[in-house]
């Protein structure tokens, strides 16, 4: 089988880059996939093809962010490769944070089905499912409105593809309500990497509260650093917080922000952009992740790296984070979004009892093993082999 993945892939810093280098890695490992076509976005540095096998990866960058001719350079490049099947890596601000660039790009899943092409599109989010204020794109009511009905009108191109992967189960009754369809599919998340089982031993030094992502929107670090502060004032424990990532690009400048407020708070580090190469060591060195969320937008893939690095984890009791709990068997300790209070409390019953540490990192890693990302390459080679075989038989 030959395989191409429309993906943001590093060292691009466009959304879902980490999980398309996660998808065609476990890809070529697979002794039937004889080629993955890499049709990704363009960068000035080459592609970081890292890993076992990566011979068997074609890179064919042929797209850019907000680029208004992204439908027909990837449709051009489709129809040069000729691919067996496609796979598009999809959220809905995937081609660019511009309106029309965005639309666009988000029409390709249309456009394959009609040229014929057995297309799967993995939906990380969906609209009817985020708050658009929350979530950083407007507060105001009118236009919340318009963006629903663009956002309806492109997940109906979407939902041409022959089929649409979600990743959670959710999303299916919301889909099929709604359009009418009946080509939906849950594709769990995954956890990136097959790992080793870790050591849940606490590593020596102060023990360090890490927030992971990209932050501004939905992800706010001041009621983590609000919540620590509180502690420190109860215990003469020291207590280090890790704020890596960047700024939401709908948020600029944000983190700079931060900083500036709390420059005279010690203990808080600020890591930037943290490199995939580095992403194992700044999980492990910490105690507990902690996921500072007024809203959600879809699967969480910090979670599932918390659960492969065997970290405990504090989280709201919302949204989607709340689904995966129920639906993957992970676990956590639960506050309130709007409580600094809260979170403080549900941090100190991890880090102030290791036993109860511990059983939640155990469980997480559990939970994270069981759905690595080879199973779920595996499950898209099963959905792409039932396309397949369906096309030949009309």
């Amino acid at each position: 089988m030959k395989i191409a993945v429309i993906t943001a892939f590093p060292p691009s810093k466009v959304t879902l880059n980490e999980y398309g280098y996660h998808l065609v890695k476990n890809f070529v490992q697979k002794k039937d996939v004889t080629e993955v076509v890499l049709l990704a976005d363009r960068t000035a540095e080459p592609k970081e093809l890292d890993f076992e096998n990566s011979h068997k990866v074609k890179v064919n960058e042929c797209w850019s962010f907000n680029s208004y001719s992204n439908l027909w350079s990837i449709n051009n490049a489709i129809r040069e490769e000729n691919p067996d099947a496609v796979l598009i890596n999809l959220q809905f601000m995937k081609f660019g944070d511009k309106k029309i660039p965005a639309a666009l790009g988000l029409m390709m899943p249309m456009v394959l089905r009609m040229s014929g092409v057995p297309t799967v599109s993995l939906l990380h989010n969906i609209l009817e499912q985020v708050d658009l204020e929350s979530a950083g794109f407007t507060k105001n009511k009118l236009a919340q409105k318009m963006y629903n009905f663009i956002g309806t009108t492109l997940t109906r191109f979407i939902l041409r593809s022959d089929v649409v992967a979600v990743t959670i189960s959710k999303y299916v009754a919301v889909l099929e309500n709604k359009y009418h369809c009946n080509n939906i599919k849950v594709i769990p998340h995954g956890t990136f990497d097959s790992i080793e089982e870790p050591s849940f031993d606490l590593v020596p030094g102060p023990k360090k509260v890490m927030a992971f992502g990209k932050f501004g929107t939905y992800k706010k670090v001041e009621i983590l650093i609000e919540a620590v502060i509180r502690m420190r004032q109860k215990s003469s424990e020291p207590i280090e917080i890790v704020i890596a990532g960047t700024d939401s690009p709908n948020t600029p400048g944000y983190l700079a922000s931060v900083q500036q407020k709390y420059q005279g708070v010690e203990g808080i580090h600020f890591t930037g952009y943290v490199d995939e190469k580095d992403v194992p060591k700044i999980f492990n060195d910490c105690t507990l992740v902690a996921f500072p969320y007024t809203s959600t937008t879809g699967s969480s893939g910090v979670l599932h790296q918390a659960g492969s690095y065997g970290k405990a984890v504090v989280m709201p009791d919302l949204g989607d984070l709340a689904l995966l709990v129920e639906e993957e068997g992970y676990k956590g300790e639960f506050f309130n979004p709007e409580s600094a209070e809260s979170l403080a409390q549900a941090i100190e019953k991890i880090v102030n009892n290791d036993a109860y540490r511990k059983e939640i990192a155990i469980q997480n890693f559990k939970a994270a093993s069981a759905l690595s990302m080879d199973k779920i390459t595996d499950m898209y080679k099963d959905t792409f082999d039932k396309i397949i075989q369906l096309k030949k038989s009309i």
